[in-house]
């Protein structure tokens, strides 16, 4: 636990040039401390002291402004970066030296049981507000843009932006996608016109049962 933790004191020191110093993360960094006392959490919840766990984490969701699940499991090196809206499901899983922007929801969709939320894999990055829900994974190395709301699986070295999320690079390379906001089918339009041709049909139909009968 103590090699983690001066990991993810280094690698906070090493993505944010605003850290000065390895004191200053530990002592005044919401995010690290979140991270900190969630370690010392998952220690009880994996050891079934359930109500030891849950007090401590939602004691550090008051301090910081992050809840995090006691259940949650959490790699090497998480930045949580200003942190404050930050909420990580019980069944969610982070890779090594993941980063998470303030307002980011790691959750689920309410329709799933068992694993609910979702898995990032390795130096993942996640936007300002974005929102993941479900029980799949982001692959390695992808990148989620702020404001996103993502509800299915994401390849490795993808960026995904949208509402909801597609991915728009893969491997460096741009993905050719429909995103033309302006030319979208209108889907109740469509559907009145089904039913006028439909209505059309009956019609036709009775006209000629009618025709039928006077003969």
């Amino acid at each position: 636990m103590l090699k983690d933790i001066r990991y993810d004191i280094q690698s906070i020191l090493e993505r944010d040039p605003a850290a000065r110093s390895a004191a200053e993360v530990f002592f005044l960094y919401p995010g690290f401390r979140a991270v900190f006392w969630h370690r010392i959490a998952h220690f009880f919840y994996n050891h079934k002291l359930f109500f030891i766990a849950r007090y401590i984490s939602q004691r550090t969701r008051h301090k910081t402004g992050i809840e995090i699940h006691p259940g949650a499991k959490i790699g090497k090196g998480l930045f949580i970066d200003h942190g404050m809206g930050v909420v990580i499901g019980e069944t969610a899983e982070l890779g090594d030296n993941c980063t998470l922007y303030q307002g980011v929801t790691l959750g689920g969709t309410g329709k799933d049981v068992g694993k609910r939320h979702p898995t990032l894999g390795n130096n993942v990055l996640v936007g300002a507000g974005a929102k993941i829900l479900g029980p799949f994974k982001v692959g390695d190395n992808s990148k989620i843009a702020a404001g996103a709301v993502v509800l299915e699986e994401i390849p490795p070295n993808s960026t995904a932006v949208g509402v909801p999320a597609r991915v728009v690079t893969r491997d460096g390379r741009r993905v050719k996608n429909d995103m033309d906001q302006v030319h979208i089918p209108d889907p109740v339009s469509t559907e009145f016109c089904k039913m006028r041709m439909r209505i059309e049909e009956l019609e036709k139909l009775l006209e000629e049962c009618r025709n039928g009968e006077s003969k």
